[in-house]
């Protein structure tokens, strides 16, 4: 009813200002005849009364329509009424609808296209850095630590590349299932062994109860902890040579905690950690650092439905924490 009156607000002031103009021709013309003025005055208000109630009910669907936002882009098909103005506007809207579609269908096969050649490469540049590390086997210290020490930057490097690219994606790949915390913290450790010894910096697993279990993809939880693991170490290797990997449960709910005694995050830093490519005041300190851990850690830990605390304090370290709920903790089961 609003937009129809703001629509036809101008038309009932000309309309107004006509029979303003008019009655005081007459009046100026020497006719002066009051209730005749007031009868001409009704007559012509109620005719066009009469029409503005005509047109608002026979177009009364499209005024809803545009003042309701499309709940699905299915809505776009609804027709409105027989009218032409209406008709006009579904065809409008069927024309966007059609647009957005062909858009959309453009933008994920490229998408898509991104995707495969990012998985290809990644698996491609593995193979020369295989070969790169068994040639630095052979190798005698200091020149074979530098080579591996840099394959494992690089692995991490393409690793996060490769899960960046599946993570819009990640509905289709992950499969939840009961994981053992414990054997797949050791396992996470076991693969950073020699990111431990590089940065000597050394991980201890507290558990406060064993045989803590969650229902969660454990591809991906594995991707997760590395990505805090790395952080850990990286922003620890100065200033402290131990992080603290603790399991145990929070009422209901499960916990695995990542603990690092290093450099700590700042105060205005902490609510942007998790945003894309911002790696702040410490990313300017340490050169490695990308801004994409603990976005995708996040980004991850979202579409898993787990969440994420954290907690720092500059020059005493960092705590992350993943927090899985009570209906995602099996432990009791």
């Amino acid at each position: 009813m609003r937009l129809f009156f703001k629509e036809y607000s101008l038309l009932i002031v000309v309309q107004a200002v006509q029979l303003v103009i008019i009655l005081s021709i007459f009046w100026l013309d020497g006719y002066r005849d009051i209730k005749l003025f007031f009868y001409a005055a009704f007559l012509s208000f109620f005719i066009l009364g009469c029409y503005l109630t005509y047109y608002y009910v026979s177009r009364q669907k499209l005024y809803q329509r545009l003042n309701q936002p499309l709940e699905s882009l299915d809505d776009s098909f609804q027709k409105t009424d027989q009218a032409p103005i209406s008709i006009a506007f579904d065809q409008v809207l069927r024309n966007q609808y059609i647009l957005f579609q062909s858009q959309l269908e453009s933008a994920e096969r490229e998408q898509a296209e991104h995707r495969k050649f990012m998985d290809q490469w990644v698996h491609q540049m593995k193979t020369p850095l295989s070969v790169i590390e068994l040639t630095a086997q052979n190798l005698d210290e200091p020149e074979s630590s530098s080579i591996r020490e840099e394959t494992d930057r690089m692995k991490t490097g393409l690793n996060t590349v490769l899960y960046m690219a599946r993570l819009r994606t990640i509905e289709q790949d992950f499969h939840i299932k009961p994981v053992n915390l414990v054997p797949l913290v050791v396992e996470v450790n076991g693969e950073h062994k020699r990111v431990y010894i590089r940065n000597n910096v050394y991980p201890k697993l507290e558990v406060e109860k064993e045989g803590v279990t969650v229902a969660t993809d454990e591809k991906w939880l594995f991707f997760i902890l590395s990505q805090l693991i790395n952080n850990a170490v990286k922003y620890s290797s100065e200033t402290s040579n131990r992080i603290v990997i603790s399991i145990y449960e929070r009422g209901k709910e499960a916990i695995l905690e990542v603990k690092d005694f290093g450099i700590g995050i700042p105060e205005a830093d902490k609510r942007r950690i998790f945003d894309p490519f911002y790696t702040g005041e410490n990313g300017r300190k340490f050169r490695e650092s990308t801004g994409m851990g603990l976005y995708l850690t996040k980004e991850t830990l979202n579409i898993l439905g787990h969440k994420i605390e954290m907690e720092s304090e500059v020059g005493k370290g960092s705590t992350f924490r993943i927090i899985f709920s009570e209906t995602q903790n099996l432990t009791s089961l």
